[in-house]
């Protein structure tokens, strides 16, 4: 079983994390309501309120609600935006007291399975004319993970991390979003960036995916086990991963946005 995740771990690379947040962001427009009322804005998948802290600058005088399913998390969170709701919810069954103008979910629903049905029922509960803004972590492929799934496979662990690769969810292709999407919006725009992001050591590279990525394969190890399998996954990623011509390692890091309107 995973343990409650670690704000402080996740914060370490805060900047190149919400980088794709504000990308996302940056594609959504918003009409304030006719009737005068507030923006009613989620952010699901809130962490420590680094994506929720853009939501509340770029949108004054909304009602910005952050969900997640961490406590650690949204302790952090709380704390970072005093002035702002958070709530305790599971994404995957979440339904909101009113509909929303702007359901933000940035490097959220890739825990969450059955994006056939659960990318259109969340497109459903906006308010007319509201918003979908989705990002996603596109990199199952990449040698980060798939070098933890084979460690993971290999050694003398395997029994306790199990079926690890299960807990994220296989995302679905860029096309499939636009087509599930697409014959219910106004607007539905989708795309895809490899973010190139230079890292320090391997080490770093391991840091990184250790505040997200790694934590279902190494949350259920011993000390001794956890020592074991960081230590060959470390070695494997500096035999990926080369120094460039300024002694730095490249990560490469695609993600996948989806944003769509519901029509008015």
């Amino acid at each position: 079983m995973t343990k409650d995740w670690n704000p402080a771990l996740y914060r370490r690379y805060e900047d190149e994390r919400t980088r794709p947040a504000r990308d996302l962001l940056a594609r959504v427009e918003l009409d304030p309501p006719a009737d005068g009322r507030p923006l009613v804005i989620y952010d699901l998948g809130c962490g420590p309120g680094n994506s929720t802290e853009l939501l509340v600058d770029r949108f004054p005088g909304a009602q910005v609600t952050g969900i997640d399913s961490s406590e650690a998390m949204l302790a952090d969170a709380r704390a970072r935006l005093p002035g702002c709701r958070f709530e305790r919810h599971d994404v995957a069954v979440w339904q909101p007291p009113q509909a929303p103008d702007l359901i933000y979910a940035n490097a959220t629903l890739q825990w969450v399975r059955g994006h056939e049905t659960l990318v259109p029922r969340l497109f459903g509960l906006l308010a007319p004319g509201g918003v979908l803004a989705v990002q996603m972590p596109d990199n199952r492929e990449e040698p980060t993970h798939r070098l933890m799934r084979a460690v993971a496979g290999e050694g003398p662990w395997k029994e306790t991390i199990g079926e690890a690769a299960l807990v994220r969810t296989k995302i679905l292709s860029l096309d499939a979003y636009y087509d599930l999407l697409a014959p219910l919006a106004a607007e539905t725009d989708v795309w895809r960036t490899a973010y190139q992001h230079p890292m320090a050591s391997p080490e770093a590279i391991v840091d990184w995916v250790r505040g997200t990525g790694l934590r279902p394969f190494i949350d259920p190890l011993s000390e001794e086990q956890r020592a074991g399998f960081l230590a060959d996954y470390t070695r494997r990623i500096a035999e990926a991963y080369r120094p460039r011509a300024d002694g730095k390692l490249l990560l490469a890091f695609p993600r996948l946005f989806v944003v769509a309107r519901r029509p008015r």
